[in-house]
């Protein structure tokens, strides 16, 4: 097998398609060749993570700075996999690091181009550990608050810190640093992708709810869920976590209560339907 058939589709953003003019324009070219193949080595890093724990790739986009790989397992695999898969693109940088002095010890390279190559290493590093969805760092963000608040809070307050950060990154470069048309195309693009995040957000939690109603989730914890009877099935999915099982305790007028496991309340909602079912009506169907 070639390395070639062994990597998924690489496609380019649109938006690189503007920095390739813009390269070609202020002669900067050889600089942008430089920063893509640092950015396709990062997204190499996390493809092979994933495949090592059988992830299904269907390919990886790249744009300036960054690329994305894109993926369906995400929310549904174990923390420990994902927090891996997400770090092991950064960790390409420090390899990088040692590539680049190996070659500053030769002539394959002139020193301009070894000078050229730390610094876009090491912007591209920083830059992606920004905490701004949907950057490694953003990544690590929401990794971290889904551990300890509900996947959709935690989703959601990572795209609202998101534009509070970019906003705060674009105010910095126009009063405090000076302007570059790069780096203000580059946050206006992440400005888009989070508004486009944004939009789509009820989207991704019921895929988050359709994995786990077809049993593709991997639940290796428990955590019970109270609610009240008169209560939507979609108010008890909004306290769900990621990699926790849940039996949901609904609190009767009489004062008891009754427990209904998650595979029954995702059942009703997708299966039967029951889109405005309250868990009350639940108790009594299923009783």
């Amino acid at each position: 097998m070639t390395i070639l058939k062994w990597l998924p589709p690489i496609h380019l953003h649109p938006v690189l398609f503007v920095f390739i003019i813009i390269s070609f324009l202020t002669g900067t070219f050889v600089d942008l060749m430089t920063i893509l193949a640092i950015v396709l080595v990062h997204e190499i890093g996390h493809f092979t993570a994933a495949k090592l724990f059988a992830w299904r790739v269907r390919g990886i986009m790249l744009w300036i700075f960054g690329g994305v790989m894109e993926t369906d397992e995400n929310g549904t695999r174990p923390f420990h996999e994902e927090i891996l898969v997400t770090l092991a693109g950064p960790i390409q940088h420090v390899f990088l690091y040692g590539l680049i002095y190996i070659l500053s010890g030769t002539q394959t390279l002139s020193p301009s181009i070894i000078d050229m190559a730390y610094f876009y290493n090491t912007v591209i590093f920083l830059f992606n550990l920004m905490p701004i969805w949907p950057l490694d760092g953003g990544k690590i963000m929401f990794l971290i608050f889904s551990k300890i608040m509900p996947y959709r809070k935690s989703y959601n307050t990572v795209i609202i810190l998101s534009v509070c950060i970019n906003l705060i990154a674009v105010f910095i470069l126009f009063t405090l640093v000076p302007f570059t048309l790069s780096a203000f195309l580059l946050f206006s693009f992440l400005l888009m992708e989070n508004r486009k995040d944004w939009k789509q957000r009820y989207y991704v939690f019921i895929r988050f709810l359709l994995q786990r109603y077809e049993g593709r989730a991997r639940l290796n914890h428990f955590r019970s869920i109270d609610i009240h009877y008169d209560a939507r099935l979609m108010d008890a999915f909004n306290l769900f976590h990621r990699d926790k099982s849940h039996t949901i305790y609904v609190n009767l007028p009489n004062g008891r209560r009754h427990a209904l496991e998650e595979a029954e309340c995702l059942h009703s909602y997708f299966h039967d339907r029951h889109y405005r079912k309250t868990a009350g009506e639940l108790v009594s169907y299923v009783s």
